[in-house]
């Protein structure tokens, strides 16, 4: 499939609108409209509703647009990393959930970067699942996350622990109303949410839920409330008086590992990288 068609195809996505597309592509419209219909073509399916002024996508269109995005990224990201390691005498990639990259890898990335001098460095935010297979792949090199694998192909090995606790900004709270409070439930991994559901039987389904513990902060902060939180990310509110720690809350602590292929080349990089965690 032709990339140009999908980036076309795209762009209309974004500007509902064939001139505007053409214009943004600089290219002429009936451009735009013969690649939209060369695509349309190759798939045999109609991508756009088209309406004076309503142009709409269908069920063909919404099912093609996450594919083409991927498409796109994963073209850019193979001219990056040919970019890259034809300066660079070697690549190492790395990724993280988005959780462990607020409350590990924020804080640690300038030492992995000074563990890899020589090395070109690629790190990214990635689910779990994603992290996984690239791994399995040999297309990632290292990934933290809370929840490892049972995977014999992989190398699993645990770099820190959390302590969660109880935080919220209202003073002198008990368990009782912790959870009435503008409560905002954060995927601290599964051992958290196992300890949850058995700390907290009553509790229902969360109105909130956020797999980023900074995003949860930020909104308890701005509208009030409450949530369970790294104990070391909060120290300052808490001493402050920003936020209160909420003593009845047991505190739970959470595990975050570091996993790469057992038959990895990046061995010595891997060493470097983990050498500070360890």
């Amino acid at each position: 499939m032709d990339i140009e068609l999908l980036k076309t195809f795209l762009e209309v996505v974004k500007t509902r609108h064939f001139g505007r597309a053409a214009n943004n592509l600089y290219i002429t419209q009936s451009a735009v409209s013969c690649r939209v219909r060369q695509l349309e073509q190759s798939l045999g399916v109609s991508l756009f509703s088209r309406q004076r002024n309503n142009i709409q996508l269908t069920v063909s269109g919404e099912c093609l647009l996450p594919h083409a995005q991927t498409i796109l990224a994963d073209m850019q990201r193979a001219k990056a990393d040919v970019a890259l390691t034809s300066d660079q005498p070697m690549q190492f990639t790395l990724a993280a959930t988005a959780n462990v990259w607020e409350v590990f890898l924020h804080n640690e990335m300038h030492q992995i970067v000074r563990s890899l001098p020589d090395t070109a460095l690629l790190a990214e935010v990635k689910g779990r699942q994603e992290s996984i297979k690239r791994l399995l792949d040999h297309s990632l090199d290292l990934a933290f996350m809370f929840d490892p694998p049972d995977v014999d192909e992989l190398v699993v090995k645990q770099v820190q622990t959390l302590s969660i606790i109880a935080v919220s900004t209202v003073a002198r709270q008990n368990m009782a109303t912790f959870f009435n409070e503008q409560y905002v439930f954060v995927d601290w991994g599964t051992a958290f949410s196992q300890w949850h559901a058995k700390q907290f039987k009553e509790v229902g389904i969360p109105r909130i839920s956020t797999n980023t513990g900074g995003a949860a902060l930020d909104l308890i902060l701005t509208l009030g409330g409450s949530m369970f939180m790294d104990k070391s990310h909060v120290t300052h509110k808490l001493d402050t008086g920003i936020l209160h720690h909420v003593t009845q809350g047991a505190q739970c602590p959470v595990a975050i590992y570091a996993v790469y292929h057992k038959n990895t080349e990046q061995v010595e990089n891997i060493s470097n990288t983990l050498c500070d965690f360890t």
